[in-house]
């Protein structure tokens, strides 16, 4: 690889942070970004499994920590950010991928799990890009948020009504953040995956959905967590991605493009 490819995509010296990190998902994206040479911050409810992450990401030369975080409280999030400048001064890469799914019928919705599911989709993302955001936007250089989306907030997906209008909200949010920003340097886009298997989807991966989506995805398989990283780094980038904001960088094997 020439010095120039890695100097477009190098991370060194920056601080990245990762709410969902321990998952399947953010993980990869976690681990993509210690490989680039950013320090990472793995926020989330498990430290058993952030271990085993780090312990990954270090085996292949890179630097991370866990903290433990809950995303839909704002103190929580404070205490991570308070955390991460503590440790580094600075936070240059923001990833908002904590959230959960359902698969309830639409009748059959309860209060409960309707305001459960706005909460953890929808306001922890909006919080956390407050409160990062706001030490991003006070930053000489700026930074990246990259909040995770998903193809139910591009196109109407069928069983998951409440998961499909919140990550919706986190597409507009997405674009109202880069607009806002732009100015001061701070980059807001959307990675949209289609299909990847993970925890909190795998509830309604039952064979006949499995089929319909094999059937309206071209490539004909699901995405492997691993292939999220390459758009990963090219939004995190400050050199690659310098002007790229208010993106939805779909990555899903071809489903958005099918038809019929």
């Amino acid at each position: 690889m020439s010095s120039y490819i890695e100097k477009l995509f190098s991370l060194e010296g920056q601080v990245a942070v990762v709410s969902g990190g321990t998952g399947e998902l953010c993980g990869a994206m976690a681990e993509g970004l210690a490989g680039a040479g950013a320090f990472v911050y793995l926020l989330g409810r498990s430290a058993e499994k952030a271990a085993d992450k780090i312990a990954r990401i270090e085996s292949r030369g890179g630097s991370a920590a866990f903290l433990p975080f809950e995303a839909t409280k704002q103190e929580s999030i404070q205490s991570a950010l308070d955390s991460v400048l503590k440790g580094h001064g600075k936070v240059d890469i923001l990833v908002n991928g904590a959230g959960g799914n359902s698969a309830t019928p639409f009748f059959e919705i309860s209060d409960e799990e309707f305001q459960s599911l706005i909460e953890l989709n929808i306001k922890s993302v909006f919080s956390s890009s407050q409160i990062f955001g706001a030490q991003m936007v006070e930053q000489d250089d700026g930074g990246s948020i990259i909040n995770v989306g998903s193809m139910s907030g591009v196109v109407p997906l069928s069983r998951v009504f409440t998961y499909s209008l919140t990550k919706a909200a986190v597409h507009n949010l997405s674009k109202n953040l880069a607009r806002e920003w732009a100015p001061h340097n701070v980059r807001v886009n959307t990675i949209v995956p289609g299909f990847f298997p993970a925890e909190q989807n795998r509830k309604v991966l039952t064979e006949d959905r499995v089929a319909s989506i094999m059937n309206h995805t071209p490539m004909n398989r699901f995405g492997n967590s691993k292939e999220i990283i390459g758009a990963t780094l090219l939004l995190a980038s400050r050199n690659a991605g310098s002007f790229i904001t208010g993106e939805e960088l779909v990555v899903d094997g071809g489903y958005a493009s099918m038809t019929i």
